[in-house]
């Protein structure tokens, strides 16, 4: 297949797929009504979907580098319907949603690396990095569509209806993969004799700097995802009557898009300047904007928003460049191995940051405190700050740039 039609045919069956991705941390404030949920157990209810993840994504992933990464794509992308559909149709409570959001994380475990995968399996040489570029930044228009459609169903009908019909976006993948992604038959393995001995690849220093540089850059970016609505949903009510024009809703999709363009630029810059020294710089950046982010609420609306879009820019514009760097140090025979050591660590941070961010809101007196999301906000900024250590300690400049 040509390169480009590759590019755009993996990126929009990405960004289908997602589309029941956010619904759940976006239509928070109305779980916390009908629900009668704690912020803890919301935590608990938006980590789950990582957990889900990070429980799935060794096998998953590993299995890329011995089964033609559209099997196992066409298999995950069906549970994401299931999950969506189910949830639409049975949740009910916490335990309920608890079930179908692991499941849906599970989804997701099948599809973005494998996904990755096939992409750079297909694509080599200086292209390869834009390639991934693309395709990471894909992930923040799925979320930003996901929030977006989440919120107008939710307010046109119910949020059943934003859960049935998000269902559909991973159909449309599916379509799209099964009819028009060639078969691929994957590189002999040759250093790894059983499916998940992941040792190769926790010897390779420049890819574990990379990897936990990841997990740490995953604790604030779904940290923020998982709870940014539920904060623009406080500030807005701190404001005068008629001051919030856009609902939290739409205010977090276009803060999402954002993502792209972050992504995209961070990785050109780092292109540039290389990519251990960009990485660096770029979380450290975004430490200094998540601690300013959780002291806005109490400001008027338009800055607040003014803020969010800053740092919906910082907050992804590492992760492409972090993501290239793993690809570029990985042996290409452990591609998929790699991958999954990479999705393991990470969505480790990505389940715990959302649910140690209920776990402070709670503890410093609950969501309608402004220092209590300043403190958790702070947590974000302590995670990501560490990224920086991660790949000092670890040598990655040892890595290609």
């Amino acid at each position: 297949m040509n390169r480009t039609r590759l590019i755009v045919l993996l990126c929009s069956a990405e960004i289908l797929g997602m589309l029941s991705f956010a619904t759940f941390p976006a239509l928070l404030p109305t779980f916390f009504r009908e629900w009668n949920l704690s912020n803890t157990e919301a935590g608990w209810i938006n980590g789950i979907y990582y957990a889900g993840y990070l429980l799935a994504v060794p096998v998953l992933v590993a299995l890329t580098d011995r089964v033609d990464p559209k099997k196992i794509y066409l298999f995950a992308t069906m549970l994401a319907f299931v999950a969506a559909a189910g949830f639409a149709v049975a949740a009910d409570g916490f335990w309920s949603a608890m079930a179908l959001r692991g499941l849906a994380g599970i989804g997701l475990a099948g599809t973005y690396m494998p996904g990755l995968k096939a992409l750079t399996d297909r694509i080599t040489g200086p292209l390869q990095s834009r390639a991934v570029a693309f395709y990471t930044g894909s992930f923040s228009i799925g979320s930003s569509l996901s929030f977006f459609a989440a919120g107008e169903i939710s307010v046109a009908l119910d949020w059943r209806w934003a859960f049935g019909l998000a269902a559909l976006g991973p159909l449309a993948a599916i379509g799209l993969v099964a009819v028009l992604l060639p078969a691929s038959r994957p590189m002999p393995v040759a250093h790894a004799t059983r499916l998940l001995d992941f040792r190769p690849v926790l010897r390779n220093r420049p890819v574990m700097g990379f990897v936990l540089a990841y997990m740490f850059h995953n604790c604030e970016l779904f940290g923020m995802r998982s709870w940014l609505v539920a904060f623009l949903a406080f500030s807005a009510a701190l404001q005068a009557p008629g001051a919030t024009v856009w609902s939290a809703t739409t205010v977090a999709a276009l803060i999402n898009l954002l993502g792209l363009v972050g992504g995209v630029a961070g990785n050109e810059l780092a292109l540039r300047i290389g990519r251990r020294r960009f990485v660096i710089v770029a979380m450290l950046v975004s430490a200094l904007v998540s601690l300013s982010f959780g002291l806005s609420a109490p400001l008027p609306y338009v800055l607040v928003v003014a803020l969010a879009a800053v740092y919906g820019f910082t907050v992804s514009w590492d992760s492409s460049a972090i993501t290239a760097g793993v690809v570029a140090a990985a042996d290409p025979a452990l591609r998929g191995a790699t991958m999954a050591v990479q999705s393991s660590l990470g969505f480790v941070g990505a389940f715990l940051a959302p649910l140690a961010f209920g776990i402070v809101l709670d503890a410093a007196g609950g969501n309608e405190q402004p220092l209590a999301w300043t403190l958790a906000f702070a947590l974000l900024a302590v995670a990501v700050a560490m990224g920086p250590l991660a790949i000092l300690g670890l040598r990655a400049a040892r890595a290609p740039d």
